[in-house]
């Protein structure tokens, strides 16, 4: 296909540029951008009305001219360049590396916005990854092709969180076993520099980045870039888990900040807003991010997404964590209250849920105790938010015996089960026996949730060992 070229704008409004007199473009190809002394500037195609486009530029509009621009109309949509090489090296949000080191040698090219996957050619996800937290492992278990977001606020320590899932992640057989076929893609929307270099120094410093592949998209980077950048970075991990047979793990941070550039982009080409000003059209948007997880027939490999988005002044009911809880899995809440207490990670158990969990942990994936326990655990501590509350009315000194056994139970599910140093891995049989050992705080004939036969083999044991 030959390459169009056109001379002049009709007009630049924002990180968009418009043009008239436009014949045979399509919706997301590629065009080039000549300005005047500068290097060229890469731009996509979003709106076509007739012979009229509208062009989304990457690098932003400053210092173009309305008439000297020039517009070369490629015929392809953008391209990510994809190679094992990959792993281990940092890019910026347009897939350019930014480690100092030289271009990746590209196997091949494939476009950004992926492919629709066929419901039939799917696998049920089943098996889990192991991040080494209690809270998460136990309660609200990250399984293999499962999308898992975290519900965070703005200072709560989400950021610490994605850390050390990130240097502690992998993927186990069984309890005692591991694989090494196992990366990470982290792709950083619209943070600020330091946090940036936090993330790139705490990965050196573990040793982890050669497991890695980073995309960070900065604040002061074009808006458009923030866009892209999930883009990239799941065209990689579809690459590596179905192609090259490995279990990804993508973790996508910010997505409010990604939401946000969407609706400044939706504002600038003169859409109708919705709730809070956000598309119409962003629970689409989101879905095709989040829906590009999963598990393939033809591929032994698997790709997990754990996206992390702050609610702006903790509102859940807010359109981002709203359209995010349709579409994914269960969700990871962080609490602020738990925060307030020291409790590292803030990891609210009660509205925290796997949903795939169920199928992906017990005998030949965890062990064989972990769903009864984890239900037991689940409602002993929701027990104790009920006993909080009558003793917050009438006292703790007035409860009865058995409801003081609840608020010893629960001062020990937070201080010792929830909180965790920052580089403290726990494996999950560390877990699951650390979890037993709380509940032989309260009487055996208050663990309704779990079978006899279970009792008999844990309780007892625990209940010796405490004793001896």
């Amino acid at each position: 296909m030959a390459i169009i070229r056109h001379i002049g704008l009709q007009a630049v409004n924002g990180p968009l540029i418009a043009l008239s007199n436009v014949k045979d473009a399509a919706f997301d190809e590629v065009v080039e951008i000549e300005v005047e002394n500068e290097e060229n500037r890469q731009g996509r195609i979003v709106h076509i009305a007739g012979d009229k486009v509208i062009i989304e530029v990457f690098e932003g509009t400053s210092n173009l001219s309305l008439k000297n621009t020039k517009i070369h109309f490629t015929g392809k949509p953008l391209m990510a360049p994809l190679s094992t090489e990959m792993i281990g090296r940092v890019f910026n949000g347009s897939c350019k590396p930014i480690d100092g080191l030289k271009e990746i040698f590209a196997e091949k090219y494939v476009d950004i916005n992926g492919s629709a996957i066929n419901p039939i050619a799917r696998s049920y996800p089943r098996n889990f990854i192991e991040t080494g937290i209690s809270s998460i492992d136990s309660l609200s278990t990250l399984i293999r092709g499962q999308k898992l977001p975290i519900f965070s606020e703005a200072g709560l320590p989400h950021n610490k969180l994605a850390v050390q899932i990130v240097n502690q992640a992998k993927i186990a057989d069984t309890v005692d076993g591991a694989k090494d076929n196992f990366c990470v893609v982290f792709a950083a929307m619209g943070i600020k520099n330091d946090v940036a270099d936090y993330f790139k120094a705490k990965f050196e410093e573990s040793g982890v980045l050669k497991r890695v592949v980073m995309f960070l998209n900065l604040s002061n980077d074009p808006i458009i870039e923030r866009i892209l950048t999930p883009r990239f970075a799941l065209t990689t991990a579809e690459y590596l888990a179905f192609e090259k047979n490995m279990h990804v793990l993508v973790i996508l941070t910010d997505m409010t900040a990604y939401a946000e550039a969407v609706r400044e982009i939706s504002s600038s080409k003169g859409e109708i807003p919705g709730r809070k000003g956000f598309p119409g059209y962003l629970y689409s948007d989101l879905a095709q991010i989040y829906e590009r997880a999963g598990v393939l027939k033809s591929s032994s490999g698997s790709l997990t997404q754990i996206p992390i988005l702050t609610m702006p002044n903790g509102d859940i009911t807010n359109p981002v964590p709203d359209l995010t809880g349709y579409i994914t899995e269960g969700q990871i809440v962080l609490s602020k209250e738990l925060n307030k207490k020291g409790i590292y990670p803030p990891v609210s158990v009660l509205p925290s849920l796997s949903r795939l969990m169920k199928d992906g942990i017990g005998e030949g994936y965890t062990r064989h105790d972990h769903k009864d326990l984890a239900n037991q655990l689940f409602a002993c501590y929701a027990k104790v938010e009920e006993v909080r509350s009558l003793a917050s009315v009438i006292g703790e000194e007035e409860l009865s015996a058995i409801d003081k056994r609840y608020m010893e139970f629960g001062r020990a599910f937070e201080q010792i089960f929830l909180t965790q140093k920052l580089n403290e891995s726990r494996s999950i049989k560390q877990t699951l026996d650390l979890g037993w050992s709380l509940l032989t705080i309260l009487p055996k004939e208050e663990l309704d949730r779990i079978d006899p036969s279970l009792l008999d083999e844990f309780y007892d044991k625990s209940k010796s060992k405490i004793n001896a």
